[in-house]
């Protein structure tokens, strides 16, 4: 499903906004929110209209091109209609889909590793040991930066009891175990022996090895098995997307108040963003992010770091 987005310069945004609302209401469903945003849902595709501080964003989705030009179309015809005391200018981009869609611009990735605290020794190795042992597989390692902030998480949050579902090579393990106590404990769920075991040499040499519990087998029996009460200071979730609910759910009853669950990969490569993409690991983790949001259990952020991270903090 392609999208297109155009800025409109304007000091006027909520204005046009509300009258792109009123207007089109006998004839599109709208929608407008306390903060502005304002949704316009036509018989082909939809526009979200956003205020920001430097005019107002568009952004067009559909069905197909063809859609999504009429969905422009009628937006900017609309737009200029009301346009009676200004000049405006809209300007779409071109369509992208999720697989054309960039989540990170490389100048931006490049930036980003470069200005965090550099990897240390032990963290390289593992690295480059986890890129030649598994190939195209290594794209499930955590990047530094990410893994610098979870350690950063760890320590914010001061947790002695971590839970982490999917360990990979353990690169996120090591950065989450460094961040605890040395009294602290992480609880690591995984599936593969073989790929977990890179990882071990490298917690021993970082001297952490004491502090990680790792659990080979299906998580949600490992999590089901827990105690009710809650214990959980920290859990971090970057395993399979289908099972992602099932792992929230039985993280988010077990935190402490106070306590912070971390979910990676939330926008599955743009693929949540594009209603195109139906498959069964699209809907779990479309209707996770939907969940979470909406969760009087926890106070949530989406972040675009990498892939998308949220952090989930228990009331």
């Amino acid at each position: 499903m392609p999208s297109s987005t155009a800025h409109v310069a304007t000091t006027r945004p909520e204005r046009y906004i509300k009258q792109l609302i009123s207007h089109m209401g006998h004839k599109a469903t709208t929608e407008l929110s306390d903060d502005g945003r304002g949704v316009i849902t036509l018989s082909r595709g939809q526009c979200v209209l956003v205020p920001s501080g430097r005019g107002l964003d568009l952004i067009a989705t559909a069905g197909d091109a063809e859609a999504l030009a009429g969905v422009q179309d009628v937006i900017t015809r609309h737009l200029l209609r009301f346009a009676t005391q200004e000049e405006l200018a809209v300007d779409w981009t071109a369509p992208v889909t999720a697989e054309s869609m960039q989540i990170i611009d490389p100048v931006v990735s490049d930036y980003l590793l470069t200005h965090c605290t550099p990897a240390d020794e032990v963290l390289r190795e593992l690295a480059v040991k986890t890129r030649e042992a598994t190939g195209d597989a290594a794209g499930m390692q955590v990047s530094h930066d990410e893994g610098t902030l979870l350690t950063m998480l760890v320590r914010m949050v001061g947790a002695r009891r971590a839970v982490e579902v999917g360990v990979f090579t353990g690169y996120s393990s090591l950065c989450i175990a460094r961040g605890l106590p040395e009294d602290g404990r992480l609880l690591a769920c995984d599936v593969s022996d073989e790929w977990t075991s890179l990882g071990r040499p490298y917690w021993e040499r970082a001297g952490v090895a004491d502090r990680i519990d790792l659990k080979i087998g299906p998580a949600i029996e490992t999590l089901r098995a827990l105690p009710a009460e809650p214990s959980i200071d920290f859990a971090f979730i970057d395993a399979d997307k289908v099972n992602y609910p099932a792992y929230y759910e039985e993280i988010v009853r077990r935190l402490r108040p106070g306590g912070l669950v971390v979910l990676d990969n939330v926008f599955l490569g743009g693929r949540v963003l594009d209603p195109a993409y139906q498959e069964e690991h699209h809907l779990a983790m479309r209707g996770l992010n939907d969940l979470i949001a909406g969760d009087d259990r926890v106070e949530s952020v989406m972040l675009p770091v990498r892939d998308g991270i949220t952090l989930a903090r228990r009331r």
